[in-house]
């Protein structure tokens, strides 16, 4: 007997098309959740990765730190068994940075700066006694003084002595505990109608970066000065004549002189410096640059030493082709050194 052949119900195709428009959604929505999974795991990977890069590289700085403390350690060895605590550009913590190569790839390299070879900012609080602005009292502190003509020195942008005075004085009352402003300076009651408006600091700077919110200065002069211009040790120390670069050199004049030593003048100090070296601060002032100077210098003698404490290390290392940076302040007493600040960008 033959039976007919079945039909297929109208409704049984359309549950089947149903069931594969289901599962043709469900695979969409695995093949979506997969590809989110697999850039999560990605992402995650890469920044575990970059962690890891990011630790290992700041080992290797923090291993140049230790390096930079040893150098000034053996420095103050040498120094100490020669019974005569001097620093200059000769020594072994001196020497230009050399890149080492890495197990992994990549180097490693840093050099050290003496911050006394730098003007010290924080030397600018005080005032001269009242009544001062006389031949034989002048308007100045030997540090101000000393600041103003470090002013003239810049070229790009140039800066008149009127100029570094006002911003001298700015400095000045930036740092001092009153409220009284220099006459050509600057307090509370002119930060305060600046936009946004702000007050004085009142205390020693923390970092060279604060020059930017003092009156009178620029971004210009900021630029230009920032290389020679420090606030460590935070109790100013005196300037290292055998570090101190060019332009801070020029710096040192007579006390009532406010102009800055001629381009000649430091290439002559410069060269005594290299070929002989200064026995002492009294063989530098004896230099013929002071000659007819030395009777006006009692001021400025007493703000140059030739000893140092506080370092900069300047360390860099690149590894899986990132370079990574390392800046510390490094302060050395005796047969101790210990960093005093640290940052990957600018102090």
């Amino acid at each position: 007997m033959n039976c007919p052949p079945c039909k297929r119900s109208p409704g049984i195709r359309r549950q089947r098309g149903a069931a594969l428009i289901v599962a043709l959604l469900v695979f969409a929505l695995c093949a979506a959740l997969i590809a989110a999974m697999q850039g999560e795991l990605t992402r995650v990977y890469q920044r575990g990765a970059n962690l890891f890069l990011a630790e290992q590289g700041y080992a290797y700085l923090r291993g140049a730190e230790d390096l930079a403390a040893l150098a000034l350690l053996l420095d103050y060895d040498q120094d100490d068994a020669q019974q005569r605590q001097r620093d200059d550009l000769g020594e072994i913590w001196a020497r230009p940075a050399t890149p080492y190569a890495l197990d992994e790839g990549g180097y490693l390299q840093g050099s050290l700066e003496d911050l006394q070879g730098r003007f010290n900012l924080n030397a600018l609080v005080g005032r001269a006694p009242a009544g001062a602005d006389t031949a034989d009292r002048p308007r100045f502190t030997p540090a101000q003084a000393q600041f103003i003509r470090l002013l003239q020195v810049l070229e790009d942008p140039p800066v008149s002595q009127q100029q570094a005075i006002a911003l001298t004085e700015s400095i000045g009352d930036w740092l001092d505990g009153n409220t009284v402003a220099g006459r050509d300076g600057a307090e509370d009651d002119y930060y305060v109608t600046l936009t946004p408006a702000y007050r004085s600091a009142n205390a020693p700077m923390a970092s060279v970066s604060e020059l930017r919110a003092v009156a009178h200065m620029t971004p210009d002069i900021y630029r230009a000065l920032r290389p020679w211009v420090t606030v460590w040790p935070r109790e100013p120390g005196t300037l290292n004549i055998h570090t101190a670069p060019p332009a801070v050199l020029r710096s040192i004049n007579a006390d009532d002189d406010l102009s800055p030593l001629s381009e000649s003048e430091v290439q002559m100090l410069l060269a005594q410096r290299s070929e002989s070296g200064f026995a002492d601060v009294e063989d530098f002032l004896a230099s013929p640059v002071f000659a007819e100077r030395q009777a006006d210098m009692q001021g400025i003698r007493a703000l140059l030493g030739e000893q140092s404490c506080c370092f900069l290390l300047d360390a860099t290392v690149k590894v899986a082709e990132r370079n990574l940076h390392l800046y510390s302040v490094l302060e050395r007493r005796q047969r101790s050194v210990r960093a005093l600040a640290r940052s990957t960008g600018s102090l």
